[in-house]
């Protein structure tokens, strides 16, 4: 009996990426691009609709950002596994988009030669971090699976205690920044915590607070 293949949907704003990752998954056999969608709101529909076996999101993504979008995407389809594939290179944005419950993260300018590898392992239900990561603590976002850490070349295995706890916001536009902005170092500060603003690629901007 033939083995159905492994449904995969891609979320990514920019063409020339989508493009990539959709080619290159087409090039093995037993994976499925079902959809593609540049759009963060429109990956959660696609998502709930399709119920995909995998998910590549990026962050920086127009109308909603990745990270609020996975954090949709798990409840919505929550047998789908997520993989963030994005440029953001911050410790602190990986750990945040992990938190999601996201089985991995891969950083864009290693993605053409840990790709592969990271959809592999995640379809088996290891986690995979890039290996410019190397030598950062991150936290287990799920449940303890020691067992099912990679630890071939190129992949950083999670650390199981919590040093310190960030939260981030991004904005798509603007006025979103600005609106948000506000509200988010008013509760910082009252809690107490340190604010660092951020710029990210293209006009997407962060905020985030360290406690």
């Amino acid at each position: 009996m033939k083995k159905s293949p492994i449904r995969v949907l891609v979320v990514e704003d920019y063409e020339p990426w989508r493009r990539y990752f959709s080619t290159a998954l087409q090039k093995q056999p037993e994976l499925q691009v079902i959809g593609e969608v540049s759009d963060g709101l429109e990956g959660v529909q696609r998502a709930e609709e399709l119920q995909p076996d995998l998910i590549l999101v990026d962050i920086g993504l127009p109308t909603l950002n990745g990270i609020e979008a996975a954090r949709r995407i798990r409840k919505l389809s929550p047998e789908s596994k997520i993989l963030f594939v994005s440029q953001e290179s911050s410790a602190d944005v990986v750990q945040e988009a992990l938190s999601t419950g996201a089985y991995g993260y891969v950083v864009k300018s290693d993605a053409r030669s840990e790709l592969l590898s990271a959809v592999e392992a995640v379809l088996q239900g290891k986690r995979f971090v890039s290996a410019s990561f190397s030598g950062h603590d991150l936290v287990e976002p799920i449940e303890d699976q020691s067992d099912n850490l990679q630890r071939n070349e190129g992949v950083t295995p999670f650390r199981a205690q919590k040093k310190i706890r960030h939260e981030v916001e991004f904005y798509a536009d603007n006025t979103g920044f600005v609106d948000g902005f506000a509200r988010f170092i008013e509760a910082a500060l009252k809690a107490g915590n340190a604010v660092i603003v951020t710029y990210t690629h293209g006009q997407h901007r962060g905020v985030e607070s360290a406690h």
